[in-house]
Parts: structure tokens; sequence; C-alpha cells
């Protein structure tokens, strides 16, 4: 007898990577030989040294289980179930661990996946760090690399009136870093986008084989063995960083802590303040590129500084079940928010959108597709971005969690 498993319901294997919030999966048997009645068939994971970990659901409701007990019929029909990664279990590389049916001792089918977490750039092993900058620089690639897109969709023009000052801030910056992560894995599967958690010293960070060192005048220099070293932007080779801090010791200058953050209130309205501290405040603790809208985006660490933003507000969202966009509390739907930050709009530059009040120019096209969810579509709205683990309709979800922010 054999079995066949289809991870997010797909055959490819770019759809078997997992989150936290629970994926659809299908199961069957695809050869009944010597089989009389239906087959009882136990899932479970089997982990190589250091792999990630699984939970299996027979339904979205039920609770997570280490071993999940399911009938094949005879006539190969599907039966539908539902895997997530354990949590603080995460992979550490592809396929590092396997979906397994077993028929008593006999193993019917068994499926490698991964689950890929964001996690926090400062626990990353020498293999992750090596695989996000290589995904990173290959993007770029000497700065006529598909990159350059994401550069020109955080300009001053651009970004002040779509991506800042207002509510739609962390959707929209949601959306940007989900565009950027799967145009990353496009490169490299295995990679997620990493977080610089800003309010604690980051030494490994800020070295040569990841982000770099800077000189007193902000030149950002890389071993001979890290491919950032090739970075440029506008035509201009090399990244301008000058910390204003010790970044073995400190984190960044005056800032809120993340406890801090998550205590600016249970309401939207009063959450949506860490704009200005602790994100603004991170960005200013340098000198450089990063401490400017219109430039920021010209340095990698921006990206791992908003995964952290994003972070903050994935953790608000989980304290105070914010998920819901019907929900009052869970976004500032004020009347006089402009075009661009009310909850049904869709958002500049994926939408194409380049009349008044939007800018003149769209940068980057729709926003990519996943093989592991059908979320958000290619022109993202602001609502899309609330509910990103699923959690009050399962199709909303996005395919990414953080390593310290659980499903439930």
């Amino acid at each position: 007898m054999k079995a066949e498993i289809l991870v997010n319901n797909r055959p490819e294997p770019a759809s078997r990577y997992l989150s936290w919030a629970p994926s659809p999966a299908r199961i069957r048997l695809s050869d009944a030989t010597g089989a009389t009645q239906a087959v009882k068939v136990t899932l479970s994971a089997e982990s190589s040294p250091n792999g990630g970990g699984l939970v299996f659901f027979s339904a979205l409701a039920s609770n997570p289980k280490a071993t999940l007990t399911i009938q094949l019929p005879l006539d190969g029909s599907t039966v539908t179930f539902f895997v997530a990664g354990k949590f603080g279990k995460p992979s550490r590389s592809d396929g590092d661990v396997s979906i397994v049916a077993k028929s008593g001792a006999n193993k019917l089918a068994s499926v490698a996946v991964m689950v890929r977490i964001r996690k926090n750039a400062a626990t990353l092993t020498p293999a992750e760090r090596d695989r996000f900058v290589d995904a990173f620089a290959r993007l770029n690639n000497r700065g006529t690399g598909r990159f350059a897109d994401f550069r020109n969709m955080h300009v001053n023009g651009a970004a002040s009136a779509q991506a800042h000052g207002n509510p739609g801030f962390l959707s929209w910056h949601r959306a940007y870093l989900l565009d950027l992560e799967r145009e990353l894995q496009n490169i490299d599967p295995g990679v997620a986008l990493p977080y610089w958690r800003f309010d604690k010293p980051a030494p490994f960070i800020f070295t040569p084989e990841f982000l770099g060192t800077s000189d007193p005048l902000g030149t950002v220099s890389f071993a001979q063995t890290n491919p950032l070293q090739f970075w440029s932007t506008d035509g201009v080779q090399g990244i301008n960083r000058r910390p204003l801090f010790n970044t073995a010791t400190q984190g960044g200058i005056n800032l809120l802590t993340e406890a801090q953050t998550l205590a600016l209130g249970a309401d939207f309205v009063d959450f949506e303040n860490l704009e200005g501290d602790p994100h603004g405040s991170a960005h200013v603790s340098f000198g450089g590129s990063i401490s400017s809208i219109g430039t920021a985006a010209k340095d990698p660490l921006f990206f791992l500084l908003h995964a952290n933003v994003d972070r903050l507000w994935a953790k608000w969202q989980r304290k105070f079940g914010r998920f819901d966009p019907s929900m009052a509390a869970a976004y500032d739907s004020s009347p006089s928010n402009p075009i661009g930050h009310r909850l049904p709009d869709t958002m500049w530059p994926w939408n194409g959108v380049t009349g008044a009040p939007r800018p003149t120019t769209a940068p980057g096209g729709a926003l990519a597709a996943s093989l592991c969810t059908a979320s958000p579509g290619p022109k993202p709205r602001v609502m899309d971005c609330l509910d990103y683990q699923g959690v009050i309709s399962p199709n909303a979800r996005l395919g990414f969690d953080y390593d310290d922010v659980r499903f439930r």
C-alpha cells in the first residue's frame, strides 16, 4: 500500500513550507493493494537532529496533536487535515522534518517539509545567515536586479503619502516586507526575513559576515566571503550607515522597549504611535541613508528593522486579539483617513494606480504570489494585512510567522 500527501493542497515542492498557523493538507491512498477495508493511518513527524517540529489538526477548531489518526477510503478519495510547525521548534534547513503516514509499522508516505519562520537575526546559525545574505545579494545583483523596484517603492514622494504618517503605515509595510520576502524565496525557498530586535544589543548582526561594520564616516565593510560587499543602489556601490550607539552592547538610542511598546494601549489608535517611537527612533539611531525615509531602503538593515516593527504589531495583535478588521479596536478607521489608509483601499504600488492622489509611478508590479497561500492576492488591501495568521478567516493566512509569536 502507498499513500500520497499534498501540503497546502499542492504537489509542488515549493508548497511544502509551514509556519505556526495551520496549513491545509490532503492524504489519499494511491495504491490500495492488499487492503479490504478503509485503512487506518497515523500521521506523525520525523525530524532530523535540531530539525523542525510539527503538530496536526483534524479541523481548524480542534486542538493540535503530535499524532493524528484518520481513515483512508479504498476508492482513493482524499481526506483533509491541517498541519503546522510546533511552536518553538522552527526548522534550520529545508526538509529537516517530515510528515509520515503509517499503517501499523508500515510507512505509506513521507513528505519532507520546512517550518519556515522569521527569526531573531541575532540567533541565526551561520548557515541561515549566509543563505539570507546570499539571496539578498542576488536579489540586488550589484544594482541591476529586482531589488531596484523595492528601493523605488520607498522614496520620499511615494512612501511619505502612501506608507507613513497615517494608519496604513503598518499594513503597507507588512505587504512590502512580504513582497520582498517572497522574491527572496523565489531565489532560495528556505529563506525567511529575519528581524533586528532594536531594543537589545546585536553583536552578531553588525559583523563583516552579516550586515557589515562601519568606519567613523559610516562606510560599511564586509568580509571577502560576504556577497553584500557588492551591494549597489541608485547607481552607487556601497552602504553608508553610522551607528550612534555601541551595537555590541546597546540597543538603539532612546527608544521604547518591547514591553513599553506593547503597553501603548489596547486600541490601534494608541498602538499606531509606535511609528514615531520606537520605529522612528530606531531609524535615527544611525547616521547615513537609513535615517531618512527617502533613502532608508538603500540599506539592507532597513528590512530587518521593519521586520521587528511588524513583529511588534503581530505581538500586539496576539496579546489583545486584534486580527478582525471589523473590530473597531483593531484599526483606526477614522473618516478622515486619506486614500490608501482606509480598510477597503487597495495599496499603492501593487494596485498600479498612478492617478492623483497616488504617486505618478507604481514600481514593482503586483505583489509576488506564493504556492503556500493565495493571500493577500496581487493587489493587497489595507484590511488584507490584519489577519495574517488566518485567525478569523483561514483563507486570509499570509504564510509567515515570527519565532516568538504563537498561533494560539
